[in-house]
């Protein structure tokens, strides 16, 4: 009869002590993100890797996913002749939540797995030792210029996945529906606030900071060999996209919470 119990808290205990891990090693990166040496090379390379070449997958989804939501919201709107709400649903659900979480889960499958595969690679082939021998500390060089990269390109991605997404509503909405372009741009623009835009930005950051710490989490844990390498990019990716969706609600209670 205590089986199940026993089975309960051994996964519940389990749980625990691997979150305490993650806040750990989160602290840990802070912590020497604060104090030298910086390695700027390695932050430039990181920057142009998460940045730069998530462009096209960032901008793609965006284009796609304001040209659909632009569709579904004149669909629905049209039962209660609401239809001229389109720019102004496009523009607030692009800027507030579709463009941070979805380029956000763009980003954690193209660059969650790919830091975790590299880490984890060099700790199956010593490399990471090789840092500890050459008086290198494997976090500063490793980890640290990949969570800041993240951490501050991802909000660019967001903004240019946020303009993106509005375009593509604008292309179907004057293209595909009729809508004036003139009078679309003007209630895109009319409606939109500051803070619409500045909350999507901020969660952009938490988002780029959770993507990497996870791909270097499990890439510093890796097991050994090409199946634990494998484990543990699969491993960054699933725990990065539930945390984004996790701590987006977090930020959206914090942020408009009435």
């Amino acid at each position: 009869m205590l089986a199940p119990l026993a089975a309960l808290g051994r996964g519940t205990l389990a749980a625990l002590a691997g979150l305490g891990h993650v806040v750990l090693f989160a602290l840990s990166t802070i912590q020497h993100m604060l104090t030298p040496p910086f390695y700027a090379k390695e932050l430039a390379q990181a920057s142009l890797m998460i940045g730069y070449f998530s462009l096209p997958v960032v901008g793609l989804t965006a284009l796609f996913t304001g040209g659909a939501l632009a569709l579904q919201i004149y669909s629905g709107g049209a039962r209660f002749n609401a239809e001229a709400v389109v720019p102004t649903i496009v523009a607030i659900g692009m800027v507030r939540e579709l463009g941070p979480v979805l380029g956000g889960l763009m980003v954690a499958a193209r660059v969650a797995s790919s830091i975790a595969a590299e880490i984890g690679t060099m700790k199956v082939t010593e490399q990471i030792d090789a840092l500890v021998t050459l008086s290198t500390h494997p976090m500063k060089y490793l980890t640290v210029p990949r969570v800041l990269a993240a951490t501050l390109t991802v909000p660019v991605l967001v903004a240019v996945g946020d303009s993106i997404g509005i375009f593509g509503g604008y292309l179907v909405g004057t293209g595909r529906l009729g809508f004036n372009s003139a009078a679309y741009l003007t209630n895109t623009m009319q409606f939109l606030e500051f803070w619409d835009i500045a909350s999507g930005l901020v969660k952009g950051a938490v988002f780029g900071f959770l993507i990497a710490l996870m791909g270097c989490y499990y890439g510093m844990n890796s097991g050994r060999g090409a199946q634990g390498v494998g484990a543990a990019t699969k491993s960054a990716v699933v725990a990065a996209s539930v945390l984004i969706l996790a701590s987006n609600y977090v930020l959206t209670e914090v942020f408009f919470a009435a």
